[in-house]
């Protein structure tokens, strides 16, 4: 028995010491802490993809400062990384931002809208399915627009008598990424207005986007620090009537309702992750990897785009990684960024829509891939990108999520009718209507998108012309001529090339590149996708699989096996 029970013993150490040292990367690597400043818009999903990674050994501190400050620490060197939904170079009230001198490379990590979250009530009901339209959010935002029974918005609601309570503006009051993308919105779309308000504070004009927003005193607006901020002051009691703009997540993650913007197909939308899919395949994306803007985005078609479950204001957020060794990047901090972006360009953006985010499209992960290897230190990964379950992936190379992308019912769409359903955060609480204006959120769809499913606008030199949208043309597997749009066939890839475009005067930027040749658009009709081995994630799920099993073989199979062998020695005993 004493044999048997040695035994048992030697096999439970032998199986003990294979469990240890099947554990994996996840316990085998060591990663250096890092820490990165910057972008509150895109925070929600940065702070989530943190929580996540600690279970590898990861530790990434991170700031939501606003991106000009994120920006700002990164030229300093005082953080390893950091993210914004603007570049360097920006021109704003006539003052150019310089670029660092420390190496880096932009990578986009998620897409998303930017939203108007409100707080108003009629009567003691609160409103969850408001409408405006695009001139109506900058009157609002310029102060032409004060009151909310205001002639304008019960246009855009003619199912709400809004009552005759003032509007409270809620504004940024940091250097903020999505000040400046709702700011270059409406310097594109609403320039008129925009310039008049930068007049009335003495600023230069064209005015163009800013990050700070500028406050004429005694305007009723208010202004606060972060998305956090502008967010909380809008969902309080006491900030009844209140609207901001903020990422969608907010409204989301909080239970508050978004207004539905005003396309240019005639539909009020919400940012949700399919919509800003949709809009985000006219984004023009520079493709010149010799400039310092590769991969930063231009958004003017996506602001036009005649589809109707376009929200206007979608966009990209981005990581600025360091590409040389100052400090404070070290190889051993390259490591863990590297493995940290490898898990939020794949596993990451599976939890971009519950988040109130939409994911990356398949060439936009894949070029993040690319920009990892510029990392010092990085330990290059081996991907297999079918295994990321990414909603936009297709077997095809096409975008999931924008081809399935819901039309939106006939009642969103502007004129005399007005849909119940609620939005945002609020989206299970519906908003009674004026029976004239009755619609249901599950009213007649919109008409089919002309030419179908979206394919991406390319651009050369002078923006090149977008065709129809998908259509029954033909494109086939490799370049497409600059400034076409392949649709139907092979999925085909859109190619740099063109005179330059000449200087954006909203942004300061190149409208093509600076090489001089002009930048490619954003190629959702993927080429084919190589796949490879997936050491990282692949084999890390297969050892903990079988660090499963061998435990419970330590735990029992040993006195399992003394038990059968014990009534099998007293048999014999008895024999």
């Amino acid at each position: 028995m004493r044999r048997i029970r040695a035994a048992a013993a030697a096999l439970a150490v032998l199986l003990t010491s294979l469990l240890v040292l099947g554990q994996g990367p996840a316990h085998a690597d060591t990663y250096t802490r890092i820490s990165g400043a910057g972008s509150t818009w895109s925070q929600n999903a940065i702070d989530q993809w943190r929580r996540n990674v600690t279970q590898y050994g990861m530790t990434i501190d991170y700031a939501g400062t606003g991106s000009s400050d994120g920006r700002q620490q990164f030229a300093h060197g005082t953080v390893d990384f950091a993210v914004s939904e603007i570049p360097y170079g920006m021109t704003e009230f006539g003052v150019r931002e310089a670029p660092p001198q420390r190496g880096y490379a932009y990578m986009p990590i998620v897409a998303g809208g930017t939203s108007f979250m409100y707080n108003l009530k009629i009567g003691n009901r609160r409103v969850t399915n408001l409408r405006l339209g695009g001139s109506t959010l900058a009157k609002i935002f310029t102060g032409k627009i004060t009151r909310w029974n205001d002639r304008q918005i019960a246009a855009d609601n003619p199912g709400l008598t809004l009552p005759d309570r003032k509007i409270i503006p809620v504004v940024r009051s940091d250097g903020s990424g999505t000040t400046a993308q709702f700011t270059l919105w409406m310097s594109k779309q609403q320039g008129a207005l925009w310039n008049d308000y930068c007049e009335r504070l003495g600023k230069p004009t064209p005015c163009g986007l800013t990050s700070y927003y500028p406050v004429i005193p005694g305007s009723g607006f208010i202004a606060q620090s972060g998305s956090l901020g502008v967010s909380g002051y809008t969902r309080q009691d006491y900030a009844e009537g209140a609207i901001t703009y903020v990422e969608y997540s907010y409204a989301v993650t909080t239970g508050f309702p978004v207004a539905k913007v005003l396309n240019a197909d005639g539909y009020y939308t919400e940012p949700t992750a399919a919509n800003v899919a949709v809009a985000l395949t006219q984004a023009e994306i520079n493709q010149n990897k010799n400039s310092t803007q590769y991969l930063t985005q231009i958004l003017d078609k996506v602001y036009t785009y005649r589809d109707p479950r376009v929200y206007p204001l979608s966009s990209y957020s981005y990581m600025i990684l360091p590409t040389t060794t100052e400090a404070p990047v070290t190889p051993a901090k390259g490591k863990t960024l590297g493995a940290f972006g490898y898990y939020f360009l794949c596993e990451g953006q599976r939890q971009a829509q519950p988040l109130g985010f939409s994911p990356l499209p398949i060439n936009l992960v894949q070029a993040g891939f690319e920009q990892l290897r510029r990392v010092p230190g990085v330990a290059v990964q081996n991907i297999n990108i079918q295994g990321c379950h990414n909603p936009t992936f297709s077997s095809d190379g096409t975008n999931t999520l924008a081809k399935n992308a819901p039309r939106p019912p006939a009642c969103d769409r502007q004129g005399p009718t007005q849909c119940t359903a609620g939005t945002g955060g609020a989206v299970k609480q519906p908003t009674p209507v004026k029976p004239a204006a009755n619609g249901t959120a599950g009213g007649t769809a919109a008409g089919t998108t002309t030419g179908g499913a979206p394919n991406a606008a390319t651009s050369g030199g002078t923006p090149g012309t977008t065709g129809s949208p998908g259509g029954s043309g033909s494109g086939t597997s490799g370049s497409a001529t600059a400034g076409s749009t392949t649709g139907g066939g092979t999925p085909g890839t859109a190619a740099a090339g063109g005179t330059a475009g000449g200087v954006d005067p909203d942004t300061g930027l190149p409208v093509g590149d600076a090489g001089g040749t002009g930048t490619g658009g954003q190629d959702i009709v993927a080429s084919s996708v190589p796949v490879g081995d997936d050491p990282f994630w692949g084999l890390r799920t297969w050892l903990m699989g079988l660090s499963a099993l061998l435990l419970l073989a330590v735990v029992v199979a040993p006195p399992t096996i003394a038990r059968r062998l014990g009534r099998t020695g007293k048999r014999d005993g008895r024999a």
